[in-house]
């Protein structure tokens, strides 16, 4: 035991003194609060650019329907021809032209209408275009049904059924995929740990092996006490730049947005709908108040101790999956036959994972996923956090998904412990699977 914590003390040792160690433990926050910065202000730039776009508008089947918004202007031109409407678009640096001829009937003022822009347009400016014609047409074949204008604004009403538990709680339209966003954001984190880390882990063995230390190791330590050593020094050193990672980049990040005063409001696109919506429906300000009180209700903590017990046994699967492959090979460019197998589940995790937790995080794909020991450390944090029992992650699922995970990394570490014992001490050739499997019987 004595021998297996100086392992771990030396493992440690070197990995925080290492100078790129401390290089990116203190500039990846800067670099990631940086880009995270930059895209938030580059997007509020973005949308705060005004569409100004001329109108030539021939026909007379369209009055009132084209009207000045928070984000688009529109310029009439009148008593002109196509070409000196594009020369004067052009000249005065508008987004478009839209042209509407003049014909007999609406469907080919339609079919012959064109949008001239110098570049690829707007498409959010394409789509409020597109519906100010599609509205335009439907009125008029129901006209020629024989509704009236006043009875066909009568028909438009937009609709949002309320959705509640049983126990009167209301939902909000969103909410599971915005949980499934934060678990997936941790799950994401497991990933990126399990790979960078693990990749450490495999690095160590490979250069002890090649500089042939590892021969003189051995002969006072067993090859599972090394290896064991080797990987929870490696996560201790990991952990410890994680840690520090979330504390200087949440500062960083409140100190950033609070100097430029950049708002972060993902809902903030919905204010121009609820003006259409009708008096039944919860106003902006009770929405934001639901999705507030839905987000303070995620359990927090539960989630964070579950991200804990997850990352912890993830990250140790993982790793003495990278120890056996750094132990099987002599450099690392022999290690790319391993690596893609081992990788695979976590990625299948991350893109499975969030297509199943969004559209039904209670159905068998996403529940088979985070029972799987290999992608349950990422689906099962989509999942939970909507919480534990009634309504969240059934509690025998929970228990079952870490019994697994626990009984999967012992029989890896026994499994990895075999291979390491072999390929610890084997030069000179490239490994096979065949190879390996053979090591398995040793």
């Amino acid at each position: 035991m004595n021998k297996l914590f100086l392992i771990i003390k030396r493992e440690y040792i070197a990995k925080v003194r290492n100078k790129s160690f401390v290089v990116m433990t203190f500039l990846s926050p800067v670099l990631m609060v940086g880009m995270g910065v930059l895209i938030a202000y580059l997007t509020k730039i973005n949308d705060n650019e005004k569409s100004i776009v001329a109108l030539l508008n021939e026909s007379d089947y369209f009055s009132n329907e084209f009207l000045t918004t928070e984000g688009t202007s529109f310029i009439h031109f009148n008593e002109i021809n196509l070409e000196t409407a594009k020369d004067s678009t052009l000249k005065m640096g508008y987004s478009g032209l839209l042209y509407i001829p003049k014909e007999s009937n609406l469907e080919q003022v339609v079919a012959r209408s064109f949008f001239y822009s110098k570049k690829s347009p707007n498409t959010s400016l394409i789509s409020r275009l597109e519906l100010v014609f599609q509205d335009r047409l439907r009125e008029k074949r129901l006209q020629n049904l024989g509704v009236s204008a006043k009875d066909f604004s009568a028909l438009k009403v937009n609709y949002a059924i309320n959705t509640a538990t049983f126990n009167g709680k209301q939902n909000v339209k969103g909410i599971n995929e915005i949980k499934a966003v934060i678990g997936g954001a941790f799950g994401y984190l497991i990933m990126m740990f399990i790979i960078i880390y693990g990749g450490f882990v495999m690095r160590s063995v490979i250069e002890e092996k090649t500089s042939r230390i590892i021969e003189i190791i051995i002969s006072s330590v067993k090859p599972f006490q090394l290896m064991l050593g080797k990987i929870l020094g490696t996560s201790l050193a990991g952990i410890t730049q994680f840690l520090i990672w979330i504390l200087l980049g949440s500062l960083l990040m409140v100190i950033a947005f609070s100097f430029l005063d950049i708002e972060l409001s993902a809902l903030q696109n919905g204010a121009e709908l609820t003006a259409s919506i009708n008096t039944t429906i919860p106003t902006m300000d009770q929405t934001m108040q639901v999705y507030a009180q839905e987000l303070i209700d995620i359990p927090w903590f539960t989630l964070i101790s579950f991200f804990i017990i997850y990352f912890l046994l993830g990250y140790l699967i993982y790793s003495s999956i990278y120890a056996a492959i750094g132990a099987a090979v002599d450099n690392e460019t022999d290690t790319q036959q391993f690596i893609f197998p081992t990788i695979l589940p976590l990625m299948l995790a991350i893109y499975v994972g969030f297509f199943s937790v969004f559209s039904n995080p209670h159905g068998p794909i996403a529940v088979g996923f985070s029972i799987f020991p290999l992608t349950s450390p990422i689906v099962m944090l989509m999942r939970l956090p909507s919480g534990i029992g009634e309504g969240g992650v059934p509690l025998w699922q929970l228990l079952t998904s870490i019994l697994l995970l626990v009984v999967t990394f012992i029989g890896i570490v026994w499994l990895a412990s075999k291979i390491y014992r072999v390929g610890i001490l084997m030069y000179g050739k490239k490994p096979t699977y065949k190879e390996i499997f053979k090591w398995l019987k040793y």
